[in-house]
């Protein structure tokens, strides 16, 4: 998949510096991943929360950090929104 949105991730790590590993983790993960439907997602990310819009919602080290993304499964784009805490995602 191509990951669009870096920096998105870029300056939540420096938020959080705690999520420096699994966000890099999850990154090349969703790089090498090859995702056509959301039932490819589901079978490696078990807590992963699909919306409308194709939007997936990925729980970051356990349930504290939250990262939204859109994924274009056509093209193999997947689009970095926003990053958060859980605290911060139920408030929005």
């Amino acid at each position: 998949m191509k990951l669009v949105g870096r920096e998105i991730l870029e300056e939540f790590i420096v938020r959080h510096a705690d999520t420096r590993g699994p966000i890099a983790s999850w990154f090349a993960e969703a790089e090498a991943a090859i995702w056509e439907t959301p039932h490819d997602i589901k079978a490696r990310y078990a807590t992963a929360s699909f919306l409308s819009d194709n939007t997936v919602i990925f729980n970051i080290k356990g349930d504290s950090y939250r990262l939204e993304t859109q994924i274009a499964y056509k093209t193999s784009v997947v689009i970095i929104v926003w990053a958060g805490t859980h605290a911060e995602y139920s408030k929005r």
